[in-house]
């Protein structure tokens, strides 16, 4: 059986088949996810929860304990590692291949609400998890600095304006913050002073508690009006928490200022970011899984500047890293690689054939097999990276090999005295069978 032989009689429609194909791969490879390696759904959640001010053995016992006795629970958990931290606590679990991601995090919510009556009551909030990939490093880091302006000021603008736009850009997963340094007001007491004044530090912290909170007053009710009590009992400046009263001892007031001091400061003083040898603030951003990295750092580039405006003009925003680069390197050179190759085959088989026709042929049906291509990893959900485009080059290899047997042996067939028709159809007829076994 010739598997040739009905494109051979039809030129008109397998040109038109041949076009077809091309326009497909052409819109395909506009569509494919770029990236540095394969794209792998792994079903893998990761759980953060913090209660400020506990060292990491509390964190151990009172907050991973009870979330990860309830996580053991879920079915299809292959793996679970925590690690707890002065006032956090990250518990990273990875399921089974066969279990969905959205699924797993169903349970991982279920498992969560269920361990809520066993964790603290003075945690801030409740426990948060989300789906990463741990084989996805970040695509893009970002470092803001300042001469002139606190840290602190720096991260509020990071936080409140930069992470939350660029969240926004489609292909961004995730948006976070290193080296944060939350604004806050750090209270420090003298221990010696603490115990002359017959105070414990427990005592201390659950008086700065109920002293600095913004609840609801009630309501007055006359004879034909009712008023509502609008008042925040909150303090926001260190001056005002250095009045407070913190007890009473032999009918006078201890206030805070009597044993301590309060300072403006970040929430953790033990995190750093550097950049160049200077304090910084870094945005690490992720990308989503099978997004197209280079759009989506494109995309982020271009909104940039406009985020950028908005800024104090004494806050440097700088790019300080970015992964596409290679990525760009990697596909300009294969790209380049690929029409050097199809260059050469052309010219060495015009070389030896010194025939037109068996020149335009291999010059056409090569780019055609290489585009189609990208259609057929569109509907394969592939993406163009390291592996794919080291595939394409090795397929090149095929082809190229295929096209010159092929013209050759229809070539020998012309020799002998056959019409082009006939030695098309005897020639293709003898390999054809062969070269799509060999390429398959």
């Amino acid at each position: 059986m010739n598997i040739s032989q009905g494109f051979i009689r039809k030129p008109i429609a397998t040109a038109f088949l041949a076009i077809g194909i091309t326009l497909i791969g052409v819109v395909a490879f506009f569509r494919l996810p770029v990236s540095a390696l394969p794209s792998v759904d792994t079903p893998t959640i990761q759980v953060t929860a913090q209660l400020p001010g506990a060292d990491p053995q509390t964190m151990g016992s009172s907050v991973a304990t009870p979330l990860e006795r309830q996580f053991g629970q879920i079915a299809g958990l292959a793996a679970m590692t925590s690690s707890s931290g002065f006032g956090n606590t990250e518990i990273t679990l990875q399921f089974s291949l066969n279990r969905s991601t959205d699924a797993a995090a169903q349970d991982v919510q279920a498992a969560i609400n269920a361990a809520a009556g066993q964790l603290p009551k003075t945690m801030p909030s409740p426990p948060i998890f989300r789906k990463v990939n741990p084989a996805d490093v970040p695509v893009l880091l970002i470092a803001l600095t300042s001469d002139t302006e606190p840290l602190t000021k720096v991260d509020d603008y990071a936080d409140s304006i930069l992470a939350q736009k660029l969240s926004q850009v489609p292909g961004v997963s995730l948006v976070t913050i290193g080296g944060m340094q939350k604004p806050s007001i750090r209270v420090q007491v003298n221990p010696a002073k603490l115990a002359a004044a017959g105070i414990d530090l427990e005592q201390l912290r659950t008086t700065l508690g109920n002293v600095t909170v913004n609840q609801p007053k009630g309501v007055l009710y006359g004879n034909q009006q009712a008023y509502t009590l609008a008042t925040n009992d909150q303090v926001l400046t260190a001056k005002g928490y250095e009045d407070l009263i913190i007890a009473y001892r032999n009918g006078a007031p201890v206030r805070l200022r009597d044993i301590g001091h309060a300072e403006v400061a970040a929430e953790d003083v033990t995190l750093h970011g550097w950049y160049n040898d200077k304090p910084s603030v870094i945005l690490a951003i992720q990308r989503q899984p099978g997004a197209n990295v280079i759009s989506t750092v494109d995309g982020i580039k271009k909104l940039l500047p406009q985020l950028v405006a908005g800024l104090p003009s004494d806050i440097k925003v700088t790019i300080a890293s970015d992964r596409t680069q290679t990525i760009r390197a990697s596909v300009a050179d294969v790209q380049f690689t690929l029409l050097l190759t199809i260059a050469l085959v052309v010219g060495v088989i015009f070389l030896f054939l010194r025939n037109l026709w068996a020149t335009i042929i291999p010059a056409i049906s090569v780019p055609i097999s290489l585009i189609g291509t990208f259609g057929v990893m569109y509907l394969l959900n592939y993406s163009l990276d390291n592996l794919s485009l080291m595939g394409l080059s090795i397929a090149v290899g095929f082809v190229v090999d295929d096209a010159i047997v092929m013209i050759e042996n229809i070539s020998r067939h012309i020799e002998e005295g056959l019409s082009p028709l006939q030695a098309a159809l005897k020639g293709a007829g003898e390999i054809a069978f062969t070269i799509v076994s060999i390429s398959v």
